[in-house]
């Protein structure tokens, strides 16, 4: 096995709104849709959405309710000032609002929101 990420695979049992939520709010272009697998285009590992269900025949552990915040997305802005712009236009398309922008100590500007799902994802720019 190499220490490599390639596929990132986010499960759901509501496909549809996850699906329009990374297409059209967060804006991953659907390179693949088999209606309860979606695959998008993106740079480095794959990235996807999948119903729960498909994996049901393989591991009765995909039945089990998530619980917590297991991962979190980071989504990189361009400079500070993208990062609340874009802050303002995904809430404004229907993310939920976890943390509004503020400067870390890190020397990042970042702010938090949810998928449908509640899956926490972070933006975030380097303090120049």
């Amino acid at each position: 096995m190499k220490a490599q990420i390639n596929l990132i695979t986010i499960w759901t049992n509501t496909i549809d709104k996850m699906k329009n939520f990374y297409n059209q709010v967060l804006g991953f272009t659907i390179e693949n849709d088999l209606g309860k697998y979606v695959e998008f285009e993106n740079d480095g590992a794959r990235f996807a959405i999948c119903m729960r269900d498909v994996m049901y025949a393989y591991s009765s552990e995909y039945r089990k309710a998530s619980f917590g915040q297991s991962f979190e997305l980071a989504f990189p802005c361009e400079n500070v000032n993208d990062v609340d712009e874009s802050f303002t236009m995904i809430i404004s398309k229907g993310a939920t609002s976890i943390r509004e922008p503020q400067n870390m100590p890190w020397n990042q500007r970042t702010a938090l929101f949810a998928d449908p799902d509640g899956n926490i994802h972070e933006i975030f720019a380097e303090i120049t």
